[in-house]
């Protein structure tokens, strides 16, 4: 079974699509295979279907799409017993487990490669890392279970693929910048500022960028976005790191110029 999360929620048993259109079996299916091989307590699952308002007999209607959940597994996997779609999604003296590998959903990969993404990263092997988190990142169709209605506990599980998504794009764009590909990334950081305004991590590199492509007056004009942004929605001024940042590039810093990450960066102009 290939269970796709990082996206529209894509289900496959034997090459052949059988995502369930029902919302509730969706929510239950996407929880279940994020917790794959593990069990997901009854409690757990009754807070995700229905929050803070369950009905009358909580367990029993979730017994019920838990039959209706066999079933469909039952027919994608081209088999008509129970026994057989209960050696899959199995019942546990707490709750249920979904039997699969964890290498059955793409969300598992992703980790896996990013994991190894970062360590390159740890190692200053920056071509291995720009390499290792694109390919990660390719993995993403969309926002995470993007079409999935999703209670508490998935939405956990959602904004923590999310986090680590933005923080594995991060640490592509510094290992970029590294390996001197600043033009190659301002199209791509342009769209990430609008969409995340007040990321510093993310107007640093913009400003990096565009300071090392000869756009200092650019790289001027982002932090004073940035800082126009903060102060209006949140009342606060932008970090100590980056004003030094700003500094550093009224002054032509030497240091903008040398082949660091923005993080780096960022602590040698402070020093």
């Amino acid at each position: 079974m290939q269970i796709r999360v990082l996206g529209p929620l894509e289900i496959e048993a034997h090459g052949r699509p059988f995502t369930p259109t029902a919302a509730k079996l969706r929510q239950l299916l996407a929880l279940l295979a994020l917790h794959g091989g593990e069990v997901v307590s009854s409690r757990a699952l009754i807070e995700e279907l229905w929050g803070t308002t369950p009905p009358e007999t909580p367990q029993q209607t979730l017994q019920t799409y838990i039959l209706h959940l066999r079933r469909r597994i039952g027919d994608a996997l081209g088999v008509n017993k129970t026994d057989v779609a209960k050696g899959v999604l199995v019942t546990q003296h707490t709750g249920y487990s979904l039997r699969i590998a964890p290498e059955d959903v793409d969300a598992v990969g992703y980790e896996r490669l990013a994991k190894r993404g970062r360590q390159a990263m740890d190692l200053g092997e920056y071509e291995a890392a720009a390499e290792i988190l694109h390919g990660a990142l390719g993995m993403w169709r969309g926002p995470a279970l993007v079409d999935v209605h999703t209670g508490q506990p998935l939405a956990a599980h959602v904004n923590r693929l999310e986090e680590s998504r933005l923080g594995a794009l991060e640490d592509r764009i510094d290992a970029e910048l590294w390996l001197g590909r600043h033009r190659i990334v301002l199209s791509e950081l342009a769209e990430l500022t609008a969409q995340y305004p007040m990321n510093e991590r993310l107007c640093a590199q913009f400003m990096i960028a565009q300071y090392r492509s000869g756009r200092g007056w650019r790289a001027l004009e982002i932090f004073w976005k940035l800082r126009s942004t903060m102060v209006e929605e949140l009342g606060l001024e932008p970090s100590i790191s980056i004003q030094r940042l700003q500094r550093a590039i009224l002054n032509s810093d030497e240091n903008l110029q040398h082949a660091h990450t923005s993080g780096e960066l960022l602590s040698v102009v402070a020093s």
